[in-house]
């Protein structure tokens, strides 16, 4: 049985309230826009919607009804009771526990809340229910408008065999492949063969990288097949599995397409989502670099073709890989609002994508022709996650959010999140913290913009992916534009390792640690802006340190004048202003002239810091000469033998265990495998021995760095 709650009262004063969270800056200037969004009040559409989903995505569409004055429903699970979407509502009910199936996924407890709130229109987001056929025919038989494509469109494009010969028909190019469902490991083995590998595994049902595989041999096709379709039974409740052609080093670029019920279709430009890890984007860009003016017509023209061809109508995307001769071929449509790269298409083009989605749910015609949309500049969108970006680019990290601040101050940037400072980061949804999106007039501009904002996000209690973002969009290759979906393993193919230090960056990092140690020092000498101590000697002008980062020793040398530090260092000499107020969370530097924006997140007694510099945190200690030398006859801890233990690299559930105490394992061998997000992760032995006792069983939920087998 659902639970309901009205929050009128809260939501009066939670709009009296100034929080980041509950804010969106729009990138678009109005100066460079050909037209704007004009939200008309005298066009009726509907008088309350419920958001059947979660995060970011709800608030994001509660923040356009709002702006139409319609009332909104949110829906949650149990310990999703105080987020933010569901503060930011007119109404909240509560559809279930934790888990998704029994909540988000919970149907016949969102139509009861439908029923109960009265609900006109239910907007299911992206993920869960929006691409769910059987739950748009629910909400028609109930007379409850469904925003998004009709049942037909759902299930044509839903279905990739079934989409990839639409296409086909269509005129749209498509991908070499087996156009039929694979039945089981031994005809995939085979069709892999036939079709000459590598090939790609994925889910027929499935889509944001869940479900897919690369394989180049029979062994990887065997592999691939059981993962594939364990994950998407899991995500999709559909296991059934296609086989195609992979293209190797290829660009994924997407065209946004919005069509209405009367047979208009427009294309609105494309997207350039090439960074992937895992098969999901990382840093997105509208428009691309790569695509001249007949290559983009072309794409538009065969996307609007297809969405034509199923008698599509609300806002959806039509996903292409593109070769380096801009050959194009048809990958898959998504019926939805695609997952987080929509705001860059309204920041070049001026459209809200949310309200046209609402007024061709409610019959209107599109307000627009092809000639009137417009590419207004660059926008940059960067998906902020919780994640680990040192493990496999990302692998999911739960917690509570203990501080967080959006870079909302900056110029022309936008940040789409559904969290706040407090919010718990579980492990029962998508680890996605915002959409951080940048705008310019010029691409050059973007990525300064977004280079800022990431420098000035302040996210703690969680790990997140910001040293991974930062780095990708200075790195040379992504300036230039000279890009694939094989970006991040051609240019880390031993893994992300963080930011690699100049000589000069690691200079202004060292003297920027070494202004921070005196500045806490002389602020402990002080309370009200007295000497604590009356007749202590005068406050201290010279400091002699020594610095500890990595395995690098280095003598540093401080002079203090004012606000401004001399630091002497290598022979070198740095001047350091700052206004030197620790207890924010950001710290803004001028290094001989240079600004820069770096965040110190621990320091203690011991001397050891935690600076956020260039996007990576690096760990420096300082000391007084002094101290430095007498911690050298300190004792060193012995660091543990990681060989013969296998902990969890990330919170999540035990699908299976492969050895039981006593078995002999071969290095790279499985021993288990580990659900996160729904995607599954085989730990494998790290070396040949024999299993001497196993920590976990099938079903169990295990941390990050819990243990789950040790070997002799």
């Amino acid at each position: 049985m659902a639970t309901y709650r009205v929050t009128p009262a809260l939501h009066r004063v939670l709009l009296t309230v100034k929080h980041v969270s509950f804010r969106s800056s729009w990138c678009i200037v109005a100066s460079r826009t050909q037209y704007s969004t004009v939200y008309d009040p005298s066009e009726k559409t509907f008088d309350k919607i419920l958001i059947a989903n979660r995060g970011e995505i709800a608030c994001r569409v509660i923040k356009t009804c709002k702006k139409m004055g319609i009332k909104t429903v949110a829906v949650h699970s149990d310990v999703d009771s105080s987020a933010v979407h569901v503060k930011m509502a007119d109404e909240a009910a509560c559809v279930g526990p934790a888990p998704t199936n029994k909540s988000y996924l919970n149907t016949d407890a969102i139509m009861e809340a439908i029923r109960k709130t009265g609900a006109q229109a239910v907007h299911p987001g992206y993920g869960f229910l929006s691409e769910n056929k059987e739950f748009a025919r629910r909400l028609a038989a109930e007379g409850v408008t469904f925003i998004g494509p009709d049942t037909h469109a759902i299930q044509a494009m839903g279905d990739k065999i079934e989409s990839k010969l639409i296409a086909k028909n269509a005129k749209v190019n498509t991908i070499p492949g087996f156009d039929g469902v694979v039945k089981d490991v031994d005809e995939a083995v085979r069709i892999a063969r036939e079709i000459g590998y590598p090939v790609m595994i994925k889910a027929s049902a499935g889509g944001g990288g869940k479900g897919m595989r690369i394989a180049c041999n029979d062994e990887e096709t065997r592999e691939g097949f059981r993962f594939s379709s364990q994950e998407a039974a899991s995500s999709f409740g559909d296991d059934r599995l296609l086989i195609e052609k992979f293209i190797d080093n290829p660009r994924h670029i997407e065209i946004q397409v919005l069509a209405d019920k009367h047979g208009n279709a427009l294309w609105l430009n494309e997207r350039e989502c090439s960074i992937q890890r895992r098969n999901q984007k990382v840093v997105e860009e509208a428009p691309s670099t790569f695509l001249d003016p007949e290559t983009r017509r072309a794409m538009g023209e065969q996307a609007v073709s297809l969405a034509k061809a199923v008698q599509y109508s609300s806002a959806g995307t039509v996903e292409f890989l593109v070769d380096s001769a801009r050959n194009f071929f048809f990958l898959e449509m998504n019926t939805r609002l695609q997952v987080v790269e929509h705001p860059i298409t309204e920041c070049i083009t001026g459209l809200d994508l949310v309200q046209e989605m609402i007024r061709v749910a409610k019959g209107y015609s599109l307000r627009h022709k092809q000639a009137d949309i417009p590419i207004n500049g660059w926008a940059i969108e960067s998906r902020v996650y919780a994640e680990d970006p040192y493990k496999s680019f990302g692998l999911p990290s739960i917690g509570r959010l203990s501080q967080y601040q959006e870079p909302l101050g900056l110029p022309a940037v936008r940040v789409d999140s559904g969290i706040q400072e407090g919010s718990e980061i579980s492990i029962y949804y998508d680890p996605m913290i915002s959409k951080l999106v940048t705008y310019g007039s010029t691409r050059a501009e973007a990525l300064q913009r977004m280079e800022e904002a990431l420098d000035n996000y302040v996210i703690r209690g969680v790990t997140h992916n910001i040293p991974l973002l930062r780095e990708i969009i200075v790195h040379p290759l992504f300036v230039k534009g000279d890009i694939s979906t094989k970006f991040l393993t051609d240019v880390y193919p031993d893994g992300f390792k963080g930011h690699q230090l100049t000589d000069s960056e690691r200079r202004e990092l060292l003297a920027t640690a070494a202004c921070v140690f005196v500045a806490a020092q002389l602020r402990s000498q002080k309370f009200e802006g007295n000497l604590r101590v009356s007749t202590a000697q005068q406050v201290q002008k010279r400091w002699e340190l020594s610095l500890k980062l990595d395995k690098g020793i280095h003598a540093v040398t401080v002079l203090r004048s004012g606000s401004t530090y001399t630091v002497e260092l290598d022979e070198k000499r740095l001047d350091v202003t700052s206004e030197w107020n620790l207890a924010s969370a950001l710290l803004p530097v001028t290094i001989n002239g240079t600004q820069r924006t770096m965040q110190c997140l621990s320091r203690d007694a011991s001397g050891d810091m935690s600076l956020q510099y260039l996007g990576t945190v690096f760990k420096v200690r300082v000391l007084s000469r002094l101290a430095a030398e007498l911690s050298r006859h300190m004792p060193e801890k012995v660091p543990e033998d990681t060989s013969s233990i296998l902990r969890s690299p990330m919170p999540g559930t035990v699908v299976t265990v492969s050895v039981k105490p006593g078995d002999a394992v071969a290095e790279g061998q499985e021993i288990c495998v580990i659900e996160a997000m729904k995607m599954q992760n085989s730990m494998t032995a790290a070396k040949a021995a024999k299993v001497k006792s196993v920590h976990c069983k099938a079903g169990e939920t295990v941390g990050e760095g819990d243990v789950l087998v040790e070997l002799e």
